[in-house]
């Protein structure tokens, strides 16, 4: 079974922490013994040190034998270590316990102490844990030689300290530190825990809110409670549901537009053809049906052709090929093309006449399906008898033009959607033989790819523009 974040995480550092603290007492203990046995060498040292000096002062007859021993027992008491001489064979002369003042020997002196120990001539590697065939546990022994002034060894006086000493200080230490660990412990495991479960809740929330947009659920979104790392990926999530409610809604939309756009020419087409086949229509009228059933075909053929443009332009695939070329020209060309719809229509071209040569760096060809869309979209939706003004001019940086016919116009509500993709402002415009709803989308599409905007303004039974900025 796979561990969760939540568990990895709050695992991952509540080890960190044990591990942390144990080789900080491991540490801690390492530094302690060192200074503790180096104490208890100097403790020993001086022990041995001031027994030399007075053994010294007791040859000369400065002190007697039994101020020697009660100064041995005061040290030995004081230090909280045994004393005690022996002799070059091993055997313990005088001994600083309490048996020894009673009984004249005790258990140091029931055994001699080996040769090999008694050869030092002090100083720090004398220093040394062992049990001199004396002790059952090893001590911390020093020991320092016993000379005469003319060098001859007389002895060696010995100081140790029974290991278990600083154990039991070892141990008492340990308890110390675990006892005073454990509070910050169990409040460094709950601020561990609390904080974990803050930065893996929404995590878990974006899972479950995941798993239900893979099922077509869109409805969840993850509750801001922070304005850190953790709250900005919150607030990507959200908008990023609110991006793919939006997408969904474009593609079900999509889906029914095109739909609809493609099964209303199948249908006509269907229609009459079989009424020719199954002699329903007449053969004198046949000709009429069949040229109603070309255009339906040519409408289909240009709305394969804007879904062809579209995709292409939406994936990138379209790659721009840059021109110079005078936009002035472009426009009057196409304007004189539409002459027979403008004519038919009776309407009043202004502007035109006004605008001057503009030379423009752009894709020619994708330029000219922008022209064209908007001069046909003005011509399509302007009142008979009225008026199109056109209006361009440049900065040296970018051009400026502006179409703008009279008519029905664009109710204000209607404005936002003018560029989506199959959108008509007049539903009823769907049986239109010229309309596929694209040519707007498309249009900005091209004037984006190019750097460039595009924005409209309406005002109902009054007029409509559409104003395009095209860096130079």
């Amino acid at each position: 079974m796979k561990l969760k974040l939540f568990k990895k995480y709050f695992l991952t550092t509540a080890l960190i922490i044990i591990f942390s603290l144990a080789a900080m007492m491991m540490i801690l203990s390492f530094v302690l013994n060192n200074y503790l046995a180096r104490s208890k060498y100097e403790t020993l040292n001086k022990c041995c040190t001031q027994v030399s000096d007075r053994f010294t002062e007791l040859s000369a007859g400065n002190i007697n034998a039994e101020d020697f021993h009660k100064m041995m027992n005061s040290i030995s008491e004081v230090s909280d270590v045994d004393v005690f001489l022996a002799d070059t064979e091993g055997k313990v002369l005088v001994c600083s316990c309490d048996e020894w003042s009673e009984n004249g020997e005790c258990y140091h002196s029931e055994k001699l102490i080996p040769k090999e120990e008694l050869n030092g001539d002090g100083g720090r590697e004398a220093f040394k844990l062992d049990t001199l065939n004396i002790y059952q546990t090893p001590h911390y022994i020093t020991s320092e030689p016993l000379v005469k002034s003319d060098g001859a060894r007389l002895g060696t006086v010995f100081s140790a300290a029974p290991l278990s000493a600083i154990r039991r200080l070892m141990a008492t230490i340990t308890k110390l530190y675990v006892l005073s660990a454990v509070i910050p412990i169990i409040i460094m495991f709950f601020a561990i825990f609390t904080m974990t479960y803050r930065l893996t809740k929404p995590l878990n929330l974006m899972s479950e809110a995941a798993k239900a947009m893979a099922k077509g659920d869109f409805s969840k979104r993850i509750p801001v409670t922070s304005d850190d790392e953790i709250g900005e990926l919150a607030v990507s999530f959200n908008q990023m549901t609110n991006s793919l409610v939006q997408l969904e809604g474009m593609r079900k939309s999509f889906v029914a537009n095109v739909s609809h756009e493609l099964k209303t020419p199948m249908t006509t087409i269907g229609g009459f053809i079989d009424g020719i086949l199954d002699g329903t229509i007449e053969p004198e009228k046949q000709d009429y049906y069949l040229r109603i059933v070309s255009d339906e075909v040519k409408r289909l053929s240009r709305l394969v052709q804007s879904m062809l443009s579209m995709s292409k332009l939406e994936s990138g695939e379209f790659v721009l090929k840059p021109e110079l070329f005078d936009f002035r020209e472009m426009l009057c060309t196409i304007v004189i093309s539409q002459e027979q719809r403008i004519e038919s229509k009776n309407l009043n071209i202004t502007g035109l006449d006004e605008i001057q040569s503009i030379s423009v760096n752009a894709d020619r060809d994708l330029i000219h399906q922008v022209i064209y869309n908007l001069v046909d979209n003005a011509i399509k939706f302007t009142n008979e008898s009225g008026t199109i003004d056109f209006k361009a001019k440049s900065d040296n940086k970018k051009l400026n033009f502006t179409i703008k016919n009279t008519g029905k116009g664009i109710p204000e509500k209607e404005l936002p959607y003018v560029f989506e993709r199959f959108y008509k402002v007049d539903k009823s415009r769907s049986a239109n033989k010229n309309s596929t709803g694209l040519g707007l989308y498309i249009v900005k599409t091209i004037v984006k790819a190019h750097g460039g905007s595009i924005t409209v303004a309406s005002r109902e039974n009054d007029f409509t523009a559409f104003s395009v900025t095209l860096p130079l």
